[in-house]
Formats: C-alpha cells, structure tokens, sequence
C-alpha cells in the first residue's frame, strides 16, 4: 500500500463505519421495521418496530402506541433489540479506538505499536458491531417471510411485509464491516509513516550533534 494513500484509507474505513454506526442507531429506534397493508382500509398502513406499533394515516398523519411488556414480545424482536443495543455499544467503543490510532493524529506518535494495537481493535469491534446488526434484522426478516407464506394461515388474514428499517440496517452493517475491513487493510503495509520518518531523523540529528560536541571535548 502506497505511503500516501494509507491515510487516505483509513479516513475512509472511518467514514463509512461512522455512517454504518449512525445507521445503526437509526435501525433500532425506527417503527419501520415490519408493514402491514390492510386491503380493507387502503387509507391505513399499519408498521411494527422494536419499540412501538403505529398506524400511519394517508392524511399524513401517524399514531404509535409503545409495547406494554418486554417478554410479552415475539422472541426476535425481544433479541433483535438487545443485539441492537450490544451493535451500537461496540461501533461506539470502535470510533474512539481507531480515532485515536489514525496516523493523521499526533497524538502518541512515539508509540507507533500502540496506536497500530488501537487501531487494530477498532476494526474488530466494528467487525462486531456490524455482524451484530445484521442478524436481528436477518432474523426478523427470516420470520416475515415465514409468516408471510405460512400456509395454515387464512389468504384473507393480512400479511406483514418488510419494513425500510431492514433495508437500513443492512446497509448499516455492511458499512460498519466494509469500514472494519479498510481500516485493518492499511495494517498490512509495511511503509513507515512520515512521522516516524520525522522521529527518526530528528533523533539522529540529537545523536550527531551531541557526538559533535563530545568531540570538541
């Protein structure tokens, strides 16, 4: 990997891990998560989320109620929303690790192994957090469409269909991995950094002009 071009990976894989993180925090509060169309009343569109169930309106309008009980939920949404919250924890610990070990930050410069360990453990932690989201929405949608081609359930019984959060938080997880994957990639170069080059030569400069002045002595 070119010398110049590191730095300008890692700002990327922080770009789109920064984006899979906001997403992610996005897909667990968002009531988009299942739609229901009632072929009775087309003016209704009803959604389901983590949290609450609501009914938009074709006025514009939309109401929501919140779940009364944690355990009354179906069983992925009662995980979905625990994985949610562990992949947004991780993503958080995962932007304050890489962002103190990126090269364009003079913090720590003399400790080039340490921020390399820190970057290190950025990636694998939006790995994680990307892995995370990605399997409550995986699961929900799995049983949509389980329930959607249930066969013992009436044709005139309205169906739940994906909702836009899946969708997000798809994109969500691929970003947080993809941002992982780049910020690992630029651990794989062997070039010094040119702060490291600067370190090195300014204490070879200390060196010779201190044997200069020994010398004279």
């Amino acid at each position: 990997m070119a010398l110049v071009c590191r730095p300008m990976v890692q700002l990327s894989g922080m770009v789109f891990s920064l984006l899979g993180w906001v997403l992610s925090c996005l897909t667990t509060y968002l009531p988009q998560w299942k739609n229901l169309n009632l072929e009775l009343n087309e003016l209704e569109i009803w959604t389901m989320g983590l949290w609450q169930a609501c009914v938009v309106q074709e006025e514009g309008g939309m109401q929501c109620k919140d779940f009364d009980s944690f355990l009354a939920l179906p069983p992925e949404l009662r995980i979905s929303r625990i994985l949610m919250f562990v992949s947004n924890g991780l993503g958080l610990l995962g932007l304050l690790f890489s962002g103190f070990g990126l090269d364009c930050l003079k913090i720590g410069e003399r400790q080039q192994e340490l921020k390399k360990r820190m970057l290190l453990l950025g990636g694998m932690l939006f790995w994680m957090s990307g892995i995370t989201a990605i399997v409550p929405v995986s699961w929900v949608a799995h049983s949509t469409v389980q329930e959607f081609w249930d066969e013992s359930i009436p044709d005139i019984v309205p169906r739940w269909d994906f909702g836009e959060a899946l969708f997000i938080g798809w994109l969500a997880g691929f970003c947080l991995i993809l941002g992982g994957f780049l910020l690992n990639c630029t651990l794989c170069s062997t070039e010094v950094l040119p702060s490291s080059v600067h370190l090195a030569v300014a204490e070879l400069q200390d060196q010779c002009q201190h044997l200069e002045t020994e010398s004279r002595l």
